[in-house]
């Protein structure tokens, strides 16, 4: 049997503040999105921007160092693996959320320049969260 191979490297900048809680069990965990664009040019010179939004899931000790560094705005370097959760409301409808279960993560900030990415960072509107953590 062949081993399959499930990594994902993101780039981007945070969308909001991260948010951390506790499991019952006494996990800490820790959510927040990141966005990432990209540009391109169309074939008759149009200049075309797209950003792409990931939730991305730190657990543990990276849970709290992502809760204590991270800011809405911060530039960052994420490494993990995509997770697809599924679950059901309490009215019955079937919902279904693809995240980036982290296991590395980098500050890439440069500290002089925080507030201004942070300042720029809130001119950014995020989706809607339609689904809860």
């Amino acid at each position: 049997m062949s081993r399959g191979l499930n990594k994902v490297m993101i780039i981007g900048n945070l969308g909001r503040d991260p948010e951390m809680r506790y499991t019952p069990a006494g996990h800490p965990v820790t959510t927040f999105t990141v966005a990432c664009s990209r540009m391109w040019s169309t074939p008759d010179g149009e200049r075309r921007e797209e950003t792409e939004w990931f939730s991305v899931v730190a657990w543990n000790k990276l849970a709290e160092t992502c809760k204590q560094h991270l800011v809405k705005g911060s530039h960052v370097y994420v490494e993990g693996r995509l997770q697809t959760r599924s679950w059901e409301d309490a009215e019955g409808k079937k919902h279904s959320r693809t995240e980036v279960v982290a296991n590395e993560m980098t500050i890439l900030d440069n500290r002089k320049h925080h507030a201004t990415e942070q300042a720029a960072a809130a001119e950014t509107t995020e989706p809607e969260d339609e689904f809860p953590f």
